[in-house]
């Protein structure tokens, strides 16, 4: 029997997206919301679909993504991520392209804690000599 559900998960900052990817009509879903509807900016819509447009499956495949924690912004990047992962399990030919464009890697910067003694994560109070 051949599979047609492919899955992934991709990771960005504090959010956490999987992506369930299947042969269809270029439907992209996250959320029960449609893309264009969830991410609000077409900078981020174009983020997140770039695996797709790379490999040339954007009309082809139907995704379905789930999604949380963090800001718009991160949870594009982890949906940019599980696309990439996905393409890769659809068919790993896909792989070499989509390593050398960087989208196979895992963005591991995260906010730095703010530390005691000071206003933010690296910010000192004023010094003052007298």
């Amino acid at each position: 029997m051949e599979q047609t559900d492919y899955r992934a998960t991709g990771r960005r900052k504090t959010a956490v997206a999987s992506a369930r990817m299947r042969p269809g009509s270029g439907k992209i879903v996250i959320n029960d919301k449609p893309i264009d509807t969830y991410l609000c900016r077409p900078t981020l819509v174009d983020h997140a679909t770039e695996a797709l447009d790379l490999t040339e499956t954007r009309n082809s495949m139907d995704i379905v993504c789930s999604t949380n924690g963090g800001g718009l912004s991160g949870q594009s990047g982890a949906i940019r991520l599980a696309v990439a992962r996905a393409l890769c399990v659809f068919n790993n030919d896909f792989r070499p392209r989509l390593r050398k464009a960087g989208l196979l890697a895992r963005d591991a910067r995260k906010v730095e804690r703010k530390k005691y003694g000071q206003p933010k994560a690296r910010k000192r109070f004023q010094y003052s000599k007298r």
